[in-house]
């Protein structure tokens, strides 16, 4: 009598391993979605656009939500919304495809494998992104996820989410603005001089490590790296050889220029509100 084999209980991995960045623009289309959502909605899903770079990286930089309806065993999506959306945005940026979908909230849930097994028929190992928009940590946690699957044999029977890593990339005037929004308590946005002493202290904090790590490395108390020294001798020798008057002559003749529009602006608001004051009581008349 032949003897039958152990089923065996296994993991299948995806072919490469995968990881995400994703850009702000995505951050903020999330929160707004969340603050515009329906009373009755606890969380709000849509579809993450971008595409898969040549090292494998998937690079999210759109998104939009996709109204939904979940219970505790059953997921209801409108398609119809999800398809005219894909198109709409197709249109404007024919290169951007289908790469994931993202979630708000803190954890991956039930009904999040039944949402993920539809992306999966729209794009290839899609990333599920989870933002949190409750700020349960203090501030704003955003994870990625792909799924591998889980099989018994040959036959398939779950999904299961791993992590995978995510870089948050941004330029510094998205970063300014995001670092103003990430905190749970904003009390007002800063003005331009406030925005520019924070950003003159992070320099200043950036040029202190610098000094620290050349005195540690002349100290001999840190290993010498030549990629790092020859990234600082590359970032001073950018730097434009200006004496201190004509530094100080090019920020003083920029301020007052920006200065100038700043007062050419009032003056034109407030010229158009006398003319719509005085047009109204024209009218009156």
């Amino acid at each position: 009598m032949a003897s039958i084999g152990p089923t065996v209980l296994q993991l299948i991995p995806s072919a490469t391993r995968v990881s995400a960045r994703v850009h702000p623009l995505v951050i903020f289309n999330v929160c707004d979605c969340y603050v515009r959502r329906p009373d009755h909605a606890e969380r709000v899903i849509g579809t993450l656009l971008g595409s898969i770079l040549p090292d494998g990286t998937v690079d999210i930089r759109n998104c939009y939500a996709v109204p939904h309806n979940e219970s505790l065993d059953q997921v209801a999506l409108d398609i119809d919304y999800h398809h005219n959306m894909l198109s709409s945005h197709q249109k404007v940026n024919p290169k951007e495809a289908i790469v994931g979908w993202f979630s708000t909230g803190f954890e991956v849930t039930g009904s999040s494998a039944l949402i993920h097994e539809f992306y999966s028929r729209e794009a290839s190992n899609p990333v599920h992104l989870t933002v949190d928009t409750e700020f349960k940590n203090g501030e704003t946690t955003i994870k990625a996820f792909v799924a591998i699957n889980l099989s018994l044999g040959d036959q398939h029977l779950a999904a299961q989410f791993q992590e995978v890593p995510l870089d948050l990339r941004m330029v510094e005037a998205e970063k300014v603005g995001f670092d103003v929004l990430k905190p749970t308590n904003v009390d007002k946005l800063p003005n331009d001089i406030e925005g520019m002493e924070a950003l003159m202290g992070r320099l200043l904090a950036l040029i202190d490590d610098v000094y620290k790590y050349v005195d540690d490395v002349v100290e001999d108390r840190v290993a010498r790296d030549s990629k790092i020294g020859r990234f600082i001798s590359d970032t001073i020798a950018s730097l434009p050889k200006l004496s201190p008057h004509a530094f100080n002559k090019l920020v003083n003749d920029s301020l007052q220029d920006q200065l100038l529009l700043l007062y050419l602006s009032s003056i034109t608001s407030t010229q158009l509100s006398v003319a719509e004051k005085l047009n109204t009581a024209a009218q009156i008349l």
